[in-house]
């Protein structure tokens, strides 16, 4: 069972830049589609990004050019550097297995000041 572990995020201003992590436990971390996800206050979860064993990565159009998903399968580490914040990027992040996911973790908050 993987049980990923998110950390990185703060209150930043608009235009910052923050590096979220996310260690996942679980020898078959490194076979498994990985993704990162938010969820603003009041909203659905919403998948951001994701990244193929690969490297192959895609993303949802709002962050396209800002956000960069990346991975260390040695580590079974995921992360995402986000850069050009904005508001509406407010959200508690939290990375999973894509598509089918894993038990969520706490996720961690990342907050963007006007």
């Amino acid at each position: 069972q993987v049980q990923p572990v998110e950390s990185g995020g703060g209150l930043v201003q608009a235009g910052g830049s923050l590096r979220l992590s996310c260690a996942a436990s679980g020898t078959i971390f490194s076979i498994r589609t990985m993704g990162w996800y938010r969820q603003a206050p009041g909203k659905q979860r919403e998948l951001v990004t994701h990244i193929t064993p690969g490297g192959r990565t895609n993303y949802t159009d709002s962050v396209k050019g800002r956000f960069t998903i990346s991975r260390d399968n040695a580590r079974n580490t995921v992360y995402l550097q986000m850069n050009s914040l904005k508001p509406e990027d407010t959200a508690v992040y939290y990375c999973n297995a894509f598509p089918d996911v894993y038990s969520w973790g706490q996720g961690t908050q990342v907050t963007v000041s006007s």
